[in-house]
């Protein structure tokens, strides 16, 4: 079988949804299913890569409501749609799915569906009629969580193919840096250190962790990785709560690094606050190096289907510093419970969410409606 995947971007602009593109088309490829790539460019250009695996990079010709739109998307999905038995869509992506329904494909279609639009309203209305088509063609729809499908309206009517495949990590990708651990432990000596780590954007609710930080002890420091729109607001939040020396942003950290940091926390905090949130990868993340986690309980969102509460770690209201501060102060006071949560994560980890996992069930996947 021959598979394409449809996406906004790809590496080297990594998001969560292209991550998760990527590590399936990687591995897909190494399991000797030939899998291709589709994705928008943001230079003048369209651009054929050519690795074991082929890159159609379509040039954008406009961006709006945060969504590519291209006709050159179009033209190349038409030119080659007829090499491929299956389609895999990573959704949202109204113009990659515009696209796809505006070509007379004969094969399989896959919907990935990570997130439903919840900011862009406007956008979600024009494209309301779009996105029930395309479902209806689907041959199937993966969901990563349980709370997730039960709590979408846009799938309701399409419960029936929907397939639940958790995201899954590659662990080995953390490659051990331990002149830069050393660094890090000198650097935050005697300090009880948390970590985040995400896009400085709305949802990610990163100014509810720095004013949690007003309850937490002076020997508590909060270290937030991520760059994006919101890093100026959220250093000049850290300025007027004068919390300079318990709150550091550290703007984005080097892929090699970021195990370092996971190595060094005490606990891992996740403070979304919003359903845009779908899973929380950061958390699966933290659970494979056997850090207790603290989340936030965002109805319909798989971030507590991931850190289950008293299990993993504690999770708590969204939007409320003082909840997160106790959390975190519950755990790190006590290192019995965070070892058993961190244990538990780490577990957890080993049985639901590796790479392993996600592309073994996407491959099952793919045989099962090609048998249909």
């Amino acid at each position: 079988m021959n598979i394409l995947h449809l996406g906004k971007y790809y590496p080297p602009y990594f998001g969560g949804i292209e991550k998760v593109n990527f590590d399936l088309v990687e591995e897909l490829n190494k399991n000797n299913i030939p899998t291709d790539v589709l994705c928008f460019n943001d230079e003048l250009v369209d651009v054929v890569e050519k690795r074991n695996y082929t890159i159609y990079r379509a040039v954008n010709l406009v961006t709006a409501f945060s969504t590519p739109f291209s006709f050159s998307y179009y033209k190349i999905l038409k030119r080659i749609h007829h090499l491929y038995d299956i389609v895999h869509i990573h959704l949202p992506n109204p113009g990659g799915a515009i696209a796809l329904q505006s070509v007379n494909f004969k094969g399989k279609i896959v919907v990935h569906w990570h997130s439903d639009i919840i900011k862009q309203t406007t956008l979600k209305n024009f494209y309301a009629p779009f996105q029930r088509a395309l479902l209806k063609r689907a041959a199937s729809v993966i969901v990563t969580s349980p709370p997730y499908l039960e709590g979408s309206d846009d799938l309701k009517p399409f419960k029936n193919k929907c397939k639940i495949i958790p995201i899954g990590i590659n662990r080995e990708e953390f490659v051990p840096n331990d002149k830069f651990l050393a660094t890090l432990k000198n650097s935050y000596s005697g300090k009880k250190v948390i970590f985040s780590l995400g896009r400085f954007i709305y949802y990610k609710g990163f100014n509810y962790l720095i004013e949690a930080a007003k309850y937490l002890p002076d020997d508590y420091i909060i270290l937030i990785g991520g760059t994006g729109e919101l890093e100026n607001a959220l250093a000049l939040l850290i300025e007027q709560l004068h919390l300079e020396s318990k709150v550091k942003l550290l703007g984005k950290i080097s892929f090699e690094n970021i195990g370092s940091y996971f190595q060094l926390c005490d606990v891992f905090c996740l403070p979304s606050c919003e359903k845009s949130e779908a899973f929380g990868v950061v958390q699966i993340e933290a659970m494979s190096f056997g850090k207790p986690v603290v989340s936030t309980n965002i109805l319909n969102s798989g971030v507590p289907w991931i850190n289950r509460n008293e299990k993993t770690g504690l999770i708590v209201p969204t939007k409320n510093p003082k909840e997160l501060a106790h959390a975190i102060k519950t755990i790190i006071s006590d290192p019995n419970l965070a070892k058993q949560y961190g244990d538990n994560g780490q577990l957890k980890y080993l049985q639901e969410f590796t790479i392993e996992k996600m592309v073994g069930s996407t491959i099952q996947l793919y045989h099962d409606i090609l048998q249909n």
